[in-house]
C-alpha cells in the first residue's frame, strides 16, 4: 500500500485543477449570456407571445377572446387557406426539385470536363443570391408584363398565341413565380454541389473507371453519395424557402388573380394587417414555424443513416 506522502500530491493536483475548470466554465457560460439574451429577447419571447395570441380572437385593438384552437381549424378548413399548401407543393417543385436536379447536373459537368471560364459561367447563376428579393421581383414583373420582352420574343418568332398575360393568368401565375424560385435558387444549388464534389476523392474516381463506369454510372456512384450533406443543406434551405415565399409574391400578384398564388405567408400579412385577425395570423406563424422545423429535422435524420 503506497504511503500518505505518495498520493498527497497528486490529490492536491487534482483539487486546484477543479476551481480552474469552474472558472472557465463560468467565463465561457459569461461570453455566451449575452448573445442568448439578445437571441431570448429576438426570437423567443416573440414567439412565445404568437403562440398565446393563436388561441385568442382578437384585432389588434379591442378586446380579446378566448377561442382555444379554433384559429387552428380556421387554418386547416378553410378552403382559400387550406389551397395555400397545395401552391407551396407546386412552389417545392419550382424552388427546390428543379434547382437541385439543375445544380447536380451543372456541377456534375463543370467538375468533370474544366473549361476556360467556368468562374465567370458560376458567377452569373450565382448571382441571384446576392441581388434582393424586391429587386429580383421587379424585374421579372417587367419580364413578365403583356408588352414585357417575353411576349414581345414570342410575338417576334411567330408565336402570338402563346404570348399572355403571365402573372395575370389563373393558370400560368403560380408556375411563373415558380420559374423566378428555380433562377434564384439554381446558383446557390450548383456552387453548392461544385463545393461538395471538389472536396470527393480523386481516388474514388478513379477506382470507378477502372471498374469500367462511364459518366453515368460515376455520377450515381460515386457523385451522388457523396454530396449527402450538401443535398440535405440544400434540400432545406429550399424547402423552407418556398414554404416562408413571402416577398415575391407580395410584390408580383398580392396573391392573385384571385387566390391562386397565395401561400401562408402571404395569408398571414392579410390576416395581420388586412382583416385584421391577429389570432388567426399568429396561428399561421406557429404552424409555419412548427413546419419548417420538422422539414429540418427530418431531412437531417435522413442524411444522417447510413
Amino acid at each position: 500500500m503506497p504511503a500518505p506522502a505518495q498520493i498527497r500530491p497528486a490529490q492536491a493536483a487534482v483539487v486546484r485543477r477543479r476551481p480552474l475548470r469552474r472558472r472557465t466554465r463560468w467565463v465561457g457560460l459569461a461570453f455566451a449570456a449575452l448573445p442568448l439574451a439578445v437571441y431570448a429577447l429576438v426570437v423567443l419571447v416573440p414567439l412565445g407571445q404568437s403562440v398565446q395570441y393563436s388561441f385568442f380572437k382578437w384585432d389588434g385593438v379591442s378586446a380579446s377572446t378566448w377561442v382555444g384552437f379554433d384559429n387552428y381549424v380556421s387554418f386547416v378548413t378553410d378552403p382559400v387557406l387550406r389551397s395555400t399548401f397545395g401552391h407551396v407543393l407546386v412552389l417545392i417543385g419550382f424552388f427546390a426539385l428543379l434547382p437541385i436536379v439543375l445544380g447536380l447536373l451543372s456541377a456534375a459537368l463543370l467538375t468533370r470536363a474544366k473549361q476556360p471560364g467556368m468562374a465567370v459561367y458560376r458567377w452569373i447563376f450565382f448571382l441571384p443570391q446576392v441581388m434582393t428579393t424586391v429587386v429580383i421581383a421587379l424585374v421579372f414583373k417587367r419580364i413578365y408584363a403583356p408588352d414585357g420582352p417575353l411576349n414581345q420574343a414570342l410575338r417576334a418568332v411567330g408565336l402570338d398565341s402563346f404570348a399572355k398575360t403571365w402573372l395575370g393568368d389563373f393558370t400560368w401565375a403560380l408556375p411563373a413565380l415558380g420559374l423566378i424560385g428555380t433562377w434564384v435558387t439554381f446558383g446557390f444549388c450548383m456552387v453548392l454541389f461544385i463545393s461538395g464534389t471538389s472536396a470527393i476523392a480523386p481516388e474514388l474516381y478513379e477506382a470507378a473507371r477502372m471498374d469500367g463506369a462511364g459518366p453515368v454510372r460515376e455520377f450515381f456512384a460515386v457523385t451522388l453519395p457523396g454530396l449527402r450533406g450538401q443535398l440535405a443543406i440544400a434540400l432545406t434551405l429550399t424547402i423552407t424557402a418556398s414554404l416562408r415565399t413571402f416577398d415575391l409574391v407580395w410584390i408580383t400578384t398580392h396573391g392573385g388573380p384571385g387566390t391562386s398564388t397565395l401561400t401562408p405567408a402571404v395569408a398571414l400579412y392579410k390576416a395581420a394587417f388586412q382583416n385584421p385577425q391577429i389570432g388567426l395570423a399568429a396561428a399561421i406563424g406557429v404552424v409555419m414555424a412548427l413546419l419548417c422545423l420538422v422539414i429540418a429535422v427530418v431531412i437531417t435524420r435522413v442524411s444522417e443513416r447510413d
